[in-house]
């Protein structure tokens, strides 16, 4: 896939970069296959850009991966493969499948430090039974050897990296002409100082917030409406509950039509973060996650992927702590 033109300041080392298109060709030149590629720099600049912008304008922390997946992997590419009649699509990610054809399972990759399950939750059951990863079983120092042992050149290539069309990874910079100056405040609303945009913020930060104080001080909340950060003590960061919103499950066997429901899981709220214990509760439409203890730094915006054990259950997007 395309997603950047050729005078693009996307960084090197990203996801889908021009160096990967060439990469890509001499791999199929040496395994003998057709070698395609697709353009899709609008439908990327549209649906994961202009997201990740509106998102951290909205006071959230949005992950770009997701959404790239959500659209133009496995709408857009996963679409295509279809029309071609392929068997199915196969892709580097690092998660398992289990099941046939129909109503397969996905979990947790046998590597967990490369595991990408939380990236992938909001994967529909349609595009799982079509998808193969075969690379979800073996380690990736196992993935390295054998394409040096059948001579790909790429053997020992780099991993690519998060937040792929970010110019040397500083996204404050990327959004500096989307700022709004506004207050930064403490849970009782008192003005400690100001700042220069709500999007140079993230919940759980301490550092680089601009107010001076003999104790450290987090960031807890951000406010779109007020235009304000909300500091605090790291104590504040912790919450036993949030909402969900753009739900989506992996979980063939179960009845969600019903009005009320409680599922026992383990949730993830952040990628590098290990699953904790709680329930997932469905109310009128409404769907939260409960914590059996406290977690620490739910963010808006960010993923909240559901878990038993190593298997994905599926997910949705935290709109709100509750408490």
């Amino acid at each position: 896939m395309q997603l950047y033109s050729s005078n693009s300041s996307a960084k090197k080392g990203s996801c889908c970069s021009g160096i990967d298109i060439y990469d890509a060709r001499r791999v199929a030149q040496k395994l003998d296959i057709p070698h395609y590629v697709f353009n899709y720099e609008k439908t990327f600049k549209e649906d994961v850009i202009d997201y990740f912008i509106q998102s951290y304008e909205n006071g959230e922390t949005p992950i770009p991966c997701v959404k790239c997946n959500e659209t133009v992997k496995f709408r857009d590419l996963l679409g295509f493969a279809k029309k071609l009649d392929a068997d199915c699509m196969a892709t580097g990610h690092y998660i398992k499948r289990k099941g046939k054809t129909e109503n397969a399972l996905m979990y947790r990759a046998e590597d967990k430090s490369k595991d990408q399950s939380y990236f992938l939750f909001s994967m529909t059951q349609d595009q799982l039974d079509y998808l193969r990863f075969p690379l979800g079983d073996i380690p990736k120092e196992q993935t390295r050897k054998i394409a040096e042992e059948i001579g790909l050149v790429v053997f020992n290539k780099k991993d690519s990296q998060d937040i792929c069309f970010i110019p040397d990874g500083d996204y404050k910079k990327f959004l500096k002409s989307h700022k709004k100056k506004g207050e930064i405040v403490d849970l009782h609303g008192k003005v400690l100082s100001h700042h220069e945009g709500i999007q140079n913020f993230t919940v759980g930060q301490r550092r680089g917030i601009g107010v001076s104080s003999n104790e450290p001080l987090y960031v807890i909340d951000i406010l779109k409406e007020t235009n304000q950060i909300v500091v605090g003590d790291k104590k504040d960061l912790l919450g036993t509950s949030l909402l969900l919103d753009n739900m989506n499950f992996i979980m063939p066997e179960f009845d969600f039509s019903k009005p009320e429901l409680q599922i026992s899981c383990s949730a993830k709220i952040r990628s590098l973060s290990e699953p904790m214990k709680g329930k997932l509760i469905k109310k009128s439409q409404i769907y939260s996650f409960k914590f059996d203890e406290p977690a620490e730094a739910i963010t808006k915006g960010q993923a909240c992927v559901l878990y038993d054990q190593d298997r994905v259950l599926g997910g949705g997007i935290i709109s709100q702590k509750l408490n």
